[in-house]
């Protein structure tokens, strides 16, 4: 017997290695949706990138005879307000971790069968464990090999065509307000063509990924973040070197913590972690503002305001003289860059927050930092910082 399944897309904006879209097109007709919940965090430079990787994904739907539904609100009653419409007796969702997403599975199931399909990750959280116990890996290195050994899963299939019974209406959503003037373009073509614009000339990766000036990052932390491309087929594909991998490990390394500690983003990590923090009101907007007078330091805050992005390593060098120069709590630190990240996803914002704190996953975290030792070594003829200058 032919059943309906609504499929509720979350941060799996795609169709290409897309599980959940597998899973609800094996059970029979299909009625694609995403819900714009107001719940669910993110910000206006964020929002701007989900508005063009949802018109990306409704053309790609559309292309395999579907559409997308497109609704607004509480995502649990959209989902049973569209399963009434269309007498659904499943909903197909991918996983993922936090409060949101936790609170979300347990309302999605009240009422109708709920197939929860692998999300976000390369590997899901609770698959890796640790040898000596507990229910999540603690440090990276370790969990680094046993993600680097064990199977992956399956690729999923793009389905040739759609089965969609008639569709509900969708509601016109919102426009975005970005603070950010040079926004990268949100959606999966988007993203597969930046991956195929890096990929050819990533084998130095390693070496100048840390270089402020060359800015030889992949920019893909956006698309990820979303879904419009597949961690798990950007892990396989040959063309990226090993420490590109390695950073989507660190994801989902993340990703597992997150699942394990869902209090990531606001309260630490470590128990008897430090909780002494500077409350310097002054200083805090000085860093917000990039008007510290630290000229690297500013010129980080000022491509986060003027890209919703910034380069991995000025990350650090913030977050480092938030939290370690000026003795300002990291949550401040986490609030700010979550308001700003067309990249913002929960687990890596919070989780390196905390581990530059030393709250978190920092196996030393009580370790010095000198951003002017950083700034000789990463931009040592102050490229990044003219570049991100005042004037």
């Amino acid at each position: 017997m032919t059943r309906t399944a609504v499929l509720l897309f979350t941060r799996d904006l795609r169709v290409h290695d897309n599980p959940a879209l597998a899973a609800a097109c094996g059970a029979g007709r299909v009625v694609p949706l995403y819900v714009d919940d107001p719940g669910r965090a993110t910000n206006e430079n964020q929002r701007a990138f989900l508005l063009d990787a949802l018109d990306d994904l409704r053309e790609s739907l559309q292309g395999l005879g579907g559409d997308l539904v497109v609704r607004s609100g509480d995502t649990a009653e959209q989902v049973a307000d569209v399963r009434k419409a269309t007498g659904a007796d499943l909903v197909v969702c991918a996983s993922d971790a936090g409060r949101f997403a936790t609170g979300l599975r347990e309302r999605l199931g009240e009422g109708a069968e709920l197939q929860v399909t692998p999300g976000p990750a390369v590997v899901e959280p609770g698959r890796l464990l640790p040898s000596g116990g507990g229910d999540h890996y603690k440090v990276f290195t370790p969990y680094w090999r046993a993600w680097s050994q064990v199977r992956w899963r399956e690729t999923a299939p793009e389905p040739d065509r759609l089965d969609v019974p008639d569709l509900p209406d969708s509601h016109d959503l919102a426009p975005a307000e970005p603070t950010a003037e040079e926004l990268p373009r949100g959606g999966e073509r988007a993203g597969l063509a930046r991956l195929d614009e890096w990929a050819p000339d990533s084998e130095d990766y390693a070496e100048h990924h840390d270089d402020l000036a060359g800015d030889r990052t992949s920019r893909l932390s956006p698309y990820l973040a979303l879904g419009c491309l597949s961690a798990r087929e950007l892990a396989a594909d040959p063309r990226l070197p090993e420490a590109m991998v390695r950073q989507l490990c660190w994801r989902d390394f993340h990703l597992q913590v997150l699942d394990a500690f869902p209090d990531l983003p606001d309260k630490p990590y470590k128990p008897g972690a430090r909780t002494d923090w500077e409350a310097d009101l002054t200083a805090l907007e000085a860093w917000r503002t990039a008007t510290t007078g630290i000229d690297i330091v500013d010129a980080g805050m000022r491509q986060l305001h003027a890209e919703g992005w910034m380069h991995n390593r000025a990350r650090l060098i913030t977050a480092g003289y938030l939290v370690k120069t000026l003795g300002l709590d990291w949550r401040d630190g986490e609030a700010h860059f979550a308001a700003h990240l067309v990249d913002y996803d929960e687990a890596n914002n919070a989780g390196n927050w905390q581990w530059t704190a030393g709250t978190g996953n920092d196996t030393r975290p009580n370790r010095g930092f000198n951003h002017e030792r950083q700034a000789g070594r990463f931009d040592p003829d102050e490229v990044y910082r003219r570049r991100w200058s005042r004037g």
